[in-house]
């Protein structure tokens, strides 16, 4: 299978892929129905392909489209993993299952847009939301500033962001605004105030093919932070030392941490990730969002600033709101021949790191930690 062959240029052409891909491969394809239509009246789910038995002692999941447009590249990775032999038998030997999660938010997917429906960003969104949530005071400050009343925004609004990053630095910033947030339903990096249905497709998924595991990895994959085409390896797991430095023996000593500062991403609340403590609690669980760049942070919080202001207005022009949508889509997806194949030689890289980390494991009898 080419490397262009692997990804698509809508969600309906991403969704057909991945069935005829797991088709090939020999594998039945449990599907989700999400309640809505997609921006071409399609149909959408969540779609989970299994490769290997249910009683498996060890699960590898990889999933695309939590944050939905991102699901351009994660689809790409999905079907040249499902048409790679070398990778089943290998898992196989191994003992180990591997579960596709196809477009966790497939309505963002089809639509162009990073979060759900309800502008939720899934992965923001693991919380329990019968506490008190997270407070988040520097986007409540800059709210309005960034998400702007008009687009382009003015000079004086771009200020008020400069002033808070000279005030309190560009990391500052970058916290404020991407952290969560679940005071402004309209606004950026919204957590919600209960949980999505992606979330609880997610949790579906996982009750049925992930609680019955001795051990549990898991690849989320993503883009828009870090160099353009380079996979930062991002830990997603309850920060132990064990886990962590299980994280680094599998998939090496670059992963980064977002406790210890080392990583593009800012320190985040609501994770997915929460999702195996709550569902999966008898597995030992190692997981890693693999974040692939695109384009430099300012940019791509500029597309999505942008296209949250379209949302927020649709009387905009047509021309300009068909532009920002543009925009946004290629903020997160860099539709050309070297950033895909770079895509693909990381994303199979981890996920073989990932089966002989499991298979090391398991064939050591280590007892699993929690």
């Amino acid at each position: 299978m080419t490397a262009a062959a692997c990804f698509a240029q809508s969600y309906g052409q991403a969704r057909s892929r991945f069935m005829a891909a797991a088709a090939r491969a020999g594998l039945d394809v449990q599907s989700l129905v999400h309640p809505l239509r997609g921006q071409d009246g399609e149909a959408l789910a969540l779609d989970v392909a299994r490769a290997g038995p249910a009683d498996a002692p060890a699960v590898l999941m990889i999933s695309s489209a939590c944050h939905g447009v991102e699901g351009f590249c994660g689809s790409g990775v999905q079907n040249a993993l499902l048409a790679d032999a070398s990778f089943h038998a290998a898992a196989q030997a191994a003992g180990v299952a591997v579960l596709y999660l196809h477009a966790l938010n497939p309505h963002g997917f089809s639509w162009w847009r990073r979060t759900t429906q309800d502008n939720i960003d899934l992965n923001r969104n693991w919380q329990d939301f019968s506490q008190a949530l997270p407070a988040n005071p520097g986007y409540t400050e800059l709210a309005d500033a960034i998400v702007p009343a008009t687009w382009p925004p003015t000079p004086d609004n771009e200020a008020v962001l400069a002033a808070y990053a000279a005030r309190h630095g560009a990391p500052a910033l970058q916290t404020a605004i991407t952290a969560g947030q679940y005071t402004h339903p309209d606004g950026l990096f919204y957590g919600g105030r209960a949980p999505s249905w992606s979330r609880l497709a997610l949790a579906t998924a996982l009750a049925e093919h992930a609680t019955r595991c001795e051990r549990l990895a898991w690849i989320d994959l993503h883009t828009g932070l870090g160099p353009s085409g380079v996979g930062e390896r991002i830990f997603a797991a309850r920060h132990d030392a064990a886990t962590l430095a299980r994280a680094r023996a599998w998939w090496g000593p670059g992963v980064t941490s977002l406790e210890e500062g080392s990583s593009s991403s800012a320190p985040l609340t609501g994770m997915i990730w929460g999702a195996v403590g709550e569902i999966c609690a008898q597995a030992e669980y190692t997981g890693i969002a693999l974040e692939y760049g695109t384009l430099p942070l300012p940019q791509m919080l500029g597309a999505l600033r942008a296209d949250q202001w379209r949302e927020n207005h649709p009387e905009a022009p047509p021309a300009l709101a068909a532009a920002i949508r543009r925009a946004n889509r290629d903020a997160f997806y860099v539709d050309t021949a070297p950033w895909r194949e770079q895509i693909l030689a990381q994303g199979i890289e981890a996920a073989h790191q990932a089966v002989r980390g499991l298979e090391k494991d398991l064939a050591q009898g280590l007892s699993p930690t929690r």
